[in-house]
């Protein structure tokens, strides 16, 4: 590790406000965890921001010092780019304020915001934008890879809505980016990742919705799964907008709400978001509920932001996980036929197979308007494998279940969302884009940060 003599940390000081959590620090071993427990590495400082004047002091700091940086915003990524063993790490989780413009139906995040935060603030207002499917992720990593989620189908992606950014630059200087005002840097701030700077605050537009919607999970057993899928296939082709579905594979946890006879056996489900009335939800999720033999159903009206952590719980902070990820184009019987199999052999109770559906309001921007591609692109699939931190012994089995499910689909992939690459980022960054919008961002990279400073990342790399 590298060892931080006191008078240069000290030189720090005096331009920092927040908190400098060096190894020797009571709290360093808390503030190195992030959410994915498979991720151990060693900071030499954790400098824990309180605002973009921090950030850029700690930036210069780095550089200056020659260490190497890495961002922390809500520190979810499955990859742990949020933390570099013996660099900087720019922690925001310092910076978590959520403030709601109701007149202008716009909310300002700070970039160590999760989705919790943002959803809490504007359902105060009956507001809402696409924030993901789990509520503890950062709402910047989330927004500067492209940002899906349950509402993608009715207000788009995350960066849809995004409506300007305070950026904090690799050489220290603190800018604006909108489409009026660093426009260039606005465009690849929407789906890039985080390769530009640190975003220290976010501004989206956000649309009516809630305080209750239509929602919940219709569940099947395994025998059903290939009738669901295929079911899925179709039904999402013809579904309006107000619809959002996930469908999610796994062992039936050993809950009262599933039969005991299933506890422990592969089961299949569909996660159901209707962002309109009760009414034309409950006529337009009819024949989801009507399809098979379902051993659950808990679709009814809900409170939104109860939706927004339902899935919470599969994945909480600590587990250790590993995934990967294709965008697939619609279900054939094919690609389900390999998903049905993968699913008879998953490897751990804890492991999940969500399969995003995608279209609607998200497929009709223009795929160059914004540095996120495969907007025509059916779904996405995460195979997800998750387990006990004292159960490491078994990794190798877990990594390898993933790693079998993931090559029998290779030859029916699009590509990959940026932000779900995993320890295959570097090698797979560029099936995130389109040749255009690669060639766009590398130029991008040469003029916002030609010497690579924002590297822990999907990285992508200036020209030359």
């Amino acid at each position: 590790m590298t060892m931080l003599d006191t008078p240069t940390t000290e030189s720090l000081a005096p331009d920092f406000v927040g908190e400098l959590i060096a190894p020797e620090h009571p709290a360093y071993d808390t503030a190195r965890r992030i959410w994915n427990g498979e991720i151990d590495r060693h900071p030499a400082l954790i400098a824990r921001c309180q605002g973009a004047s921090d950030v850029a002091a700690a930036l210069r700091w780095a550089r200056a010092s020659g260490l190497p940086v890495a961002v922390r915003g809500g520190g979810h990524g499955i990859a742990g780019h949020s933390l570099v063993d013996d660099g900087v790490v720019i922690d925001l989780s310092g910076m978590r304020g959520s403030v709601v413009d109701p007149v202008a139906r716009t909310v300002s995040a700070q970039g160590g915001a999760l989705n919790a935060h943002v959803d809490r603030e504007s359902q105060a207002f009956g507001l809402a934008m696409t924030s993901g499917y789990i509520s503890h992720t950062g709402i910047a990593g989330l927004t500067l890879g492209g940002g899906i989620g349950h509402l993608m189908r009715k207000t788009g992606l995350a960066i849809d809505a995004l409506r300007s950014c305070q950026v904090v630059t690799a050489d220290g200087s603190i800018v604006r980016a909108s489409e009026s005002e660093n426009a260039d840097l606005f465009w690849g701030l929407r789906g890039g990742g985080g390769n530009f700077g640190v975003v220290t605050d976010f501004t989206f537009e956000l649309q009516p919705l809630g305080p209750t919607i239509l929602a919940g999970l219709v569940a099947w057993p395994a025998d059903e799964a290939p009738m669901v899928l295929a079911f899925l296939r179709d039904f999402i082709v013809e579904a309006p907008d107000e619809v959002g579905l996930m469908a999610n594979l796994r062992l039936a946890p050993a809950l009262p709400l599933f039969p005991e006879h299933l506890h422990g056996k592969p089961i299949i489900g569909l996660v159901t978001t209707y962002a309109g009335s009760i009414e034309d939800g409950e006529r337009v999720l009819a024949p989801v509920r009507a399809l098979g033999n379902p051993v659950l159903d808990t679709i009814g009206p809900k409170a939104y932001v109860a939706h927004q952590k339902f899935l919470d719980p599969a994945v909480p902070h600590g587990r250790h996980y590993y995934w990967k990820s294709h965008r697939l184009g619609p279900l054939t019987d094919e690609v389900i036929a390999i998903i049905c199999e993968h699913l008879a052999t998953i490897s751990s109770p804890l492991s999940t197979v969500p399969i995003f559906s995608f279209g609607g309001a998200m497929s009709r921007v223009s795929e160059d308007a914004t540095a996120f591609q495969h907007r025509d692109a059916s779904h996405d699939i995460n195979i997800v494998a998750s387990w006990l931190p004292e159960q490491a012994g078994d990794a190798y089995r877990h990594r390898a279940w993933v790693a079998g499910f993931f090559n029998a689909l290779a030859p029916h992939s699009q590509g990959v969302y940026v932000n779900f690459t995993s320890d295959d980022a570097q090698t797979r960054v560029r099936d995130a884009y389109s040749p255009t919008q690669w060639h766009r961002l590398q130029a991008l990279k040469s003029t916002w940060d030609p010497d690579n400073v924002f590297r822990g990342n999907a990285n992508i790399p200036p020209l030359g």
